[in-house]
């Protein structure tokens, strides 16, 4: 992205300045619209804020990023416009490049973290010092948070109403046309985004990543249609199965915002009804919930909902955490899924539970260690998400998993990946092991497991905790919370 010298456009014609932030897309951008419709030249930018937020985003989501500003430069260009960016705190360096451009406006997308509103509310006032009035809009949602409530007035804390609310208000349809920005007479200096380093290379640890993802606007659109076409058919059955292709994948264009919320809705609605269509459409309702969540309870990232859980004797076991960290249980499922995660920056949703539950329930280990390592290590991190995830896994949220429901790793792998597809991918030692054995090599008599070159201890490890063992001490300890 080359820098050029700013020179600022005439008083009658002074720039708007879109900031971009997780919204990175073209169409249905409810900011970038209104921008481009008065007329004036539109200043597109993007500014690299580590300090403000829940938390730095992990080494995978600036993968990510990286891949997806640059697409989204590259689509602006083919528009005659560019992306601006810049690092520092946000309120501080979009307030100094509205002076320096001496901007009439400043627009962006409203999101919904706690520290995100704080600064939104502090930038307000900053771009009024500077000269530039402020204005938010909604392209993130299909329902800001605050819109949606019991018919006494509350937040929704159990899921089914909630998204009965949610039908009942009937949704937005995207704005379709892309707009076409004015440029300014000249452009802002611009920093270069290969300095700000999203991308590790040495070692290469997201290699796997190339393979699997195509970030940006165009790759989530691809993405979109190829599920419609080929996947939403038999999403309701297919969606459990992780051997198969049966999910979207479009987690992690949602969360970078390379496509909306509204803009899927509107594709399902070309889709004839049934309960295929119903099932896709209510996760995008779960993304919704977790949203709702976390805007009327800020500390859900790293506070129990449920105060009993402030009691939780959760066990520090380093070498556990390791365990499953590295995909080294000893339980196919659960270390095939890390594994999957490790290699390619995303799992699939039902052996994310198995392995939440395998960690909170199974080993005991405090949630939070868990949520911390999806943060830096999937594609999709997202702080609404993850939270309500994990505490739904503990059984610490306001709509969580009850206490009693420990998944059985082996009996969802069973039932789940019954030919063993997905296990024989991500944990290759098993390969050569037949159907019945792959789900509990420990299991399977010594001749099968030295058939298939299986040595147990060595190249795959004995389960770390016995699961009707482990089972017992976990109901044995949530009972008396």
């Amino acid at each position: 992205m080359p820098a050029s010298k700013q020179h600022p456009d005439k008083d009658g014609n002074r720039p708007i300045l879109m900031w971009f932030r997780r919204d990175l897309r073209l169409t249905d951008n409810s900011a970038l619209s209104w921008a481009s419709r008065t007329g004036r030249p539109v200043i597109p930018v993007f500014i690299l804020d580590e300090d403000t937020g829940s938390r730095p985003a992990g080494g995978a989501s600036r993968w990510w990023l990286h891949g997806s500003l640059h697409a989204l430069n590259a689509s602006l260009e083919k528009l005659g416009s560019r992306l601006i960016l810049r690092r520092g705190p946000a309120g501080p360096t979009i307030a100094a490049l509205a002076r320096e451009t001496r901007a009439s406006a400043i627009v962006w997308n409203r999101l919904y973290d706690p520290a995100i509103i704080r600064q939104d509310t502090e930038i307000e006032a900053q771009c009024k010092t500077a000269g530039a009035a402020p204005r938010s809009f909604n392209a993130a949602l299909l329902f800001e948070p605050w819109t949606i409530r019991t018919g006494s007035g509350s937040p929704y804390r159990v899921f089914t109403p909630f998204w009965r609310r949610c039908l009942e208000h009937g949704f937005e349809y995207p704005e379709n046309e892309r707009p076409a920005p004015v440029p300014p007479s000249s452009w802002p200096l611009t920093e270069a985004l290969e300095t700000w380093n999203l991308r590790r290379h040495d070692p290469d640890w997201a290699a796997g990543f190339r393979k699997v993802w195509r970030p940006g606007e165009e790759g989530a659109l691809q993405r979109l249609d190829d599920f419609l076409r080929d996947g939403i058919g038999k999403y309701g059955a297919g969606r459990d199965e992780p051997g198969k292709r049966g999910t979207s994948r479009l987690s992690p264009h949602l969360h970078f915002g390379e496509t909306g919320p509204r803009q899927i809705v509107a594709a399902l609605g070309e889709i004839e009804p049934g309960p295929d269509k119903d099932a896709f459409l209510r996760e995008i309702g779960w993304r919704e919930f977790s949203h709702h969540l976390l805007f009327h309870n800020p500390d859900m990232g790293r506070v129990n909902m449920r105060p009993e859980f402030d009691r939780m004797p959760w066990r520090n076991d380093p070498t556990g955490l390791q365990c499953w960290q590295q995909g080294l249980t000893g339980y196919p499922l659960v270390d095939a899924g890390m594994r999957e995660l490790w290699v390619t920056g995303w799992m699939h949703n039902r052996v994310r539970m198995i392995a939440a539950s395998f960690l909170t329930k199974h080993l005991l280990i405090d949630w939070r260690h868990g949520a911390d390592w999806f943060w830096d290590t999937l594609v999709d991190a997202d702080w609404a998400n993850n939270s309500a995830g994990w505490q739904w896994s503990a059984g610490c949220g306001v709509d969580a998993a009850p206490y009693f429901r420990i998944f059985n790793p082996v009996a969802q792998s069973q039932r789940f990946d019954a030919a063993g597809q997905y296990l024989r991918t991500w944990a290759p030692e098993l390969r050569r092991l037949p159907d019945k054995a792959i789900h509990a090599p420990w299991q399977a008599p010594q001749a099968v497991l030295a058939e298939a070159g299986v040595r147990l201890g060595e190249n795959y490890p004995y389960p770390i905790v016995d699961h009707a063992e482990a089972r017992q001490r976990a109901l044995d300890i949530y009972r008396i919370l």
